[in-house]
């Protein structure tokens, strides 16, 4: 490779890596357990985990392979079959999806041609191939994928298939329970991370008002308070919508909670375990957060306070990448790319504390916030309508820091996530703030 403008092998040295870590974790889920498990259907709410693998292929193949390389079709046929707008995941098992082997194989094959595009591409030019796009989308769908995948390794049935070393123990958190966040503006959003998607963009000034945030994620044992006062009894906490929600599904607790013999339990990739009092509270929905919030005399963060909690650094006025700042997270910052099958303790990770003194505001559990999913403004739908902006509106709320289950190239300061208000099956989690003069 020659004649590279400045920076372009570290790019594509990126791009590679992240490609091959993404393979790396797809193998791993989708060869631990047996065909019967890789071709059935574990949940209505999930497609078999053989549809993910071809379709983490397929979208390889049409964006990597034939609108940057302008390759032909490898398996044209297949297209309608891959595609997420066409078929629920719920009608997915019917379909004449590619078996386990044929699918493997068409992903590696076209894998195998993709490192072969990114050898040689150069970027620039096209916004698709400018810093690399394309490749790290690609690389940032299949992680996605992946997290996917592992949500329906929680709900199958049967032993456990997936192992992975429990995070480090840490002293109970005997810090401050929540931070200040000083009002005024600050940018939200970027027009400079070169990964970043289209929802992420552009950067903004958004005014906020100061307000408390949690130090630290809601805690099973600050939820398990909340559930034995009566909390999924009594519906002065819930907005209507979710007060009918929860009486209309039976839900007394959090999601795999179970109450055995006075102790309660839950379920963890086959395993089961006495709830750990000091973890971040995990597989709760919307509804579940605000309730707690409003049980506790507080609220649910906006999404642009998460940010601000997350991203101002108060000396410097300025945004950054991350809460530690604008260096890539490593292990010491956060809990990411399916290291462990679990949150780390609440108070964990003070080396990727925000400058104010947040923790773990990146990594662990999915945060629940007060906001629903709407554009930025001036907003420009790239490459596709179909990534976020057909999710636009009030249906959806806004999901921010990642979780244990998300790899760092697919988590960022200003990444967002969204969902219908009523998932529990994600690894979602929450934290609450309340206004300066509450």
């Amino acid at each position: 490779m020659t004649d590279l403008a400045p920076g372009t092998e570290t790019l594509r040295e990126r791009a590679v890596t992240s490609l091959v870590t993404a393979r790396d974790r797809t193998t791993l889920l989708t060869e631990c357990v047996d065909e019967p498990d890789l071709t059935a259907q574990h949940s209505p709410l999930m497609s078999p985990l053989v549809w993910d693998l071809a379709h983490i292929g397929n979208q390889e193949e049409q964006w990597l392979l034939r609108a940057v390389a302008g390759q032909e079709a490898l398996r044209p046929e297949i297209d309608s079959l891959y595609d997420a707008f066409e078929h629920p995941r719920a009608e997915r098992p019917r379909l004449p999806l590619l078996p386990p082997d044929e699918a493997r194989r068409y992903a590696a094959e076209v894998r195998g041609r993709a490192l072969d595009v990114l050898e040689s591409a150069a970027f620039d030019g096209t916004r698709l191939t400018e810093a690399g796009f394309a490749f790290g989308m690609i690389a940032q769908h299949e992680q996605q994928h992946d997290e996917t995948m592992l949500i329906t390794h929680q709900l199958r049935k049967g032993p456990q298939a997936l192992t992975a070393p429990d995070p480090d123990p840490v002293p109970l958190f005997a810090g401050p329970s929540e931070v200040l966040v000083p009002g005024g503006p600050f940018t939200m959003g970027t027009s400079t991370e070169p990964w970043a998607l289209d929802n992420e963009r552009p950067a903004h000034v958004r005014e906020v008002a100061p307000f408390w945030i949690d130090t630290t994620p809601v805690t099973n044992a600050a939820y398990l308070a909340f559930v034995e006062d009566g909390g999924y009894r009594d519906p002065r906490w819930w907005t209507p919508e979710g007060w009918a929600h929860i009486r209309r599904n039976s839900i007394t607790a959090p999601l795999f909670w179970r109450l055995d013999g006075g102790q309660w339990l839950r379920r963890r990739f086959g395993l089961t375990e006495v709830v750990p009092p000091d973890e971040p509270v995990l597989h709760v929905c919307w509804y579940e957060a605000d309730a707690y919030a409003r049980w506790a005399g507080r609220r649910l963060p906006t999404e642009a306070e998460w940010e601000k909690a997350a991203r101002y650094d108060p000396a410097g006025d300025r945004s950054m990448r991350y809460p530690w700042g604008d260096a890539d997270p490593g292990p010491e910052h956060a809990n990411l790319g399916q290291r462990h099958l679990r949150p780390a303790p609440a108070g964990s990770y003070p080396a990727g504390a925000s400058p104010l003194g947040v923790r773990q505001l990146i990594g662990d559990v999915w945060e629940w916030t007060a906001s629903d999913f709407l554009p930025y403004p001036g907003f420009q739908a790239f490459p596709y309508r179909e990534y976020s902006e057909v999710f636009f509106g009030s249906d959806y709320k806004v999901l921010r820091g990642g979780s244990f289950a998300v790899d760092p190239v697919a988590c960022r300061g200003t990444f967002r996530n969204w969902d219908y208000p009523i998932r529990r099956q994600i690894f979602s989690g929450f934290r609450t703030a309340r206004s300066e003069d509450v």
